[in-house]
């Protein structure tokens, strides 16, 4: 593993793109295949199931170390990373062993899995014994997941395809589904990623093997600029940006294979979808977007969340949760890629499927029209209303590319502008990596009732930690060390007195949250110096915000941790 902890620090202290690559494309060239099968994994995105329950890590490295409680914890907070702290807290690896990074994984991190406690123990002494002190933060870094050096998947896809000398589409469509969570990835699996192509790869029509998903870029000009800028709305095919999971549904040689954009397969979540792919010619793939699709038109994505958290799935959710797939391109028909032409040919192609199947669950999501931008800028405005986020604007003419690339065309997303609330911070925890030691995670809150009602109090609803410069950060954490009036472990109650624009893209009624409301994606949109606290925003404020339907009571919220949720498999 000496090669990949080299490699690790090599890519955590460049910030420089091509410095990374170069380092990335000498692992591979050197690195054995069983080894740089993992790497391969692990800098794309993987992430194992779980070999080592958090609070078992934290409790025997406190024994190992033989520190005070209250020593080990504070050094935590300070260096903000567990993995980083056990490696500088526990004493030198006592018969250091040299093993490679497969061989680490393989036969002794993964087989930690499922241990009673004392074995467990035993097994993670004799471990630690063993890891040289130079291996031991990316040792402990494969056990607590959360590679992150700054390496996005498609440096790595890069890197491959130059140490392949292949086309980075070709390694790119190789890579889907490669970082699933249950991958244990071999030597074989590495030799097929940089293989040199051949003629049998063209031919797809046996494998589940979805597309890499073609990606849309954010667009935030002033209307005035879109004529300038995009030319007439005539050259551009629009459609509303549905809030749902993107996934591309595979029908090849009598299968069917649903994979999400975060490669997931998620076939046995949507039975009603994989049978919607029995019906469908083989040799097609279709790119589109899951919703819950109720009356004629989606339902929030919190009902599609509902059916995500479901370990099983009987009767009752599939029937009061139906879910449909809003089909908006066609990849391949009767098994030929069609990502090279232009998107209006592709798109007459799927409409003709769309009516040929008359199936209920595919639907052609929509196309738009407006003379100029100007009116459908008007119809935009209509979106939170009709459960989108806005607009989809895709060049009538690209092709299908791989990732967020212009060099196929351009995708645009043009989303509603964030519903906002001013709201007071109350609570601070430090950040990780290199905001460790910067207060820089907040808690936020609303007054529960309007000025001069008694006993008006702060109810905290949100979470946040972007949005800041660096500058305003600095300036924040100095208020919050000068305002703090308790601390609860991490984390520090601080004196209300700032106030912020917060912003977010969904809300709803949650029984799970104090305030009874919980909102997605939230973050900070500016420091809002001018305002006083007491003139910040109340939970009356939000519940106006909630969709039609929402102030009844009703459970609306998001399940699990959502405000902070970022989805595997969200759409673009």
């Amino acid at each position: 593993m000496r090669r990949f902890a080299a490699l690790y620090r090599e890519l955590d202290a460049s910030t420089a793109t091509r410095e990374k690559q170069a380092a990335l494309q000498r692992y591979f060239a050197e690195a054995p295949a069983e080894d740089a099968a993992w790497a391969v994994y692990f800098l794309a995105g993987g992430k194992p199931r779980q070999t080592v329950p958090t609070r078992a890590l934290r409790e025997q490295a406190l024994a190992a170390t033989r520190l005070p409680e209250w020593l080990f914890e504070e050094s935590y907070q300070t260096v903000g990373d567990l993995a980083e702290t056990v490696s500088l807290l526990l004493p030198p690896a006592s018969a250091p062993v040299e093993r490679g990074l497969a061989e680490w994984l393989t036969q002794h991190l993964l087989p930690l899995r499922g241990l009673a406690p004392e074995a467990l123990a035993e097994r993670l002494r004799e471990q630690w014994d063993a890891a040289p002190d130079d291996q031991r933060f990316v040792y402990f870094k494969l056990i607590t997941g959360g590679f992150r050096v700054g390496v996005s998947k498609l440096q790595v896809t890069q890197a491959l395809a130059a140490v392949a000398g292949v086309a980075p589409q070709r390694v790119a469509q190789r890579l889907m589904g490669y970082t699933h969570i249950g991958a244990q990835p071999t030597a074989a699996d590495y030799a097929a990623l940089v293989a040199a192509e051949s003629p049998t790869e063209q031919n797809q029509q046996t494998s589940g093997q979805p597309y890499p998903f073609f990606l849309a870029h954010p667009f935030n000009e002033a209307l005035e600029r879109f004529d300038e800028l995009l030319g007439p709305p005539a050259d551009w095919q629009v459609e509303w940006k549905w809030d749902g999971i993107r996934a591309q549904l595979v029908k090849r040689a009598g299968q069917v294979w649903l994979w999400s954009r975060g490669e997931e397969l998620v076939t046995e979540r949507f039975p009603e979808l994989a049978a919607l792919g029995d019906a469908l010619p083989d040799g097609t793939v279709l790119d589109g977007e899951i919703v819950v699709w109720r009356d004629g038109k989606p339902q929030p994505f919190a009902d599609l969340q509902k059916r995500i958290a479901r370990k099983t799935l009987g009767l009752k959710i599939l029937r009061e949760l139906p879910v449909a797939l809003l089909a908006y391109d066609l990849l391949e028909q009767h098994g030929q890629d069609l990502r090279e032409q232009p998107l209006h040919a592709r798109r007459a192609a799927l409409d003709a499927l769309v009516q040929d199947l008359n199936h209920p669950l595919l639907i052609a999501s929509p196309l738009l029209t407006g003379a100029t931008w100007a009116e459908l800028s008007t119809l935009r405005e209509e979106a939170r209303t009709r459960g989108t986020e806005g607009f989809m604007l895709k060049q009538r003419s690209s092709a299908y590319g791989v990732g967020r690339t212009k060099a196929a065309g351009t995708w645009w997303k043009w989303k509603t502008d964030p519903m906002s609330v001013d709201a007071v911070l109350i609570y601070a925890q430090r950040g990780h990596g290199r905001r460790a030691s910067v207060y820089s995670d907040y808690t936020f809150a609303v007054w529960n009732a309007p000025p001069g009602t008694k006993g008006r109090a702060l109810v905290p609803f949100a979470k946040a930690y972007s949005g800041l410069t660096d500058a305003e950060m600095a300036k924040v954490d100095a208020i919050i060390r000068a305002t703090t009036i308790e601390s609860f472990g991490p984390v520090r109650s601080v004196r209300p007195t700032l106030v912020f624009e917060l912003g977010f893209e969904g809300i709803g009624r949650s029984p799970r949250h104090k305030s009874g409301i919980a909102v997605r994606f939230p973050r900070m949109l500016r420091w809002r110096e001018d305002k006083p606290v007491e003139e910040a925003d109340s939970l009356q404020t939000l519940a106006a915000l909630l969709p039609e339907g929402g102030a009844a009571g009703t459970d609306q919220g998001f399940p699990g941790d959502y405000l902070h949720q970022s989805q595997s498999m969200e759409s673009s």
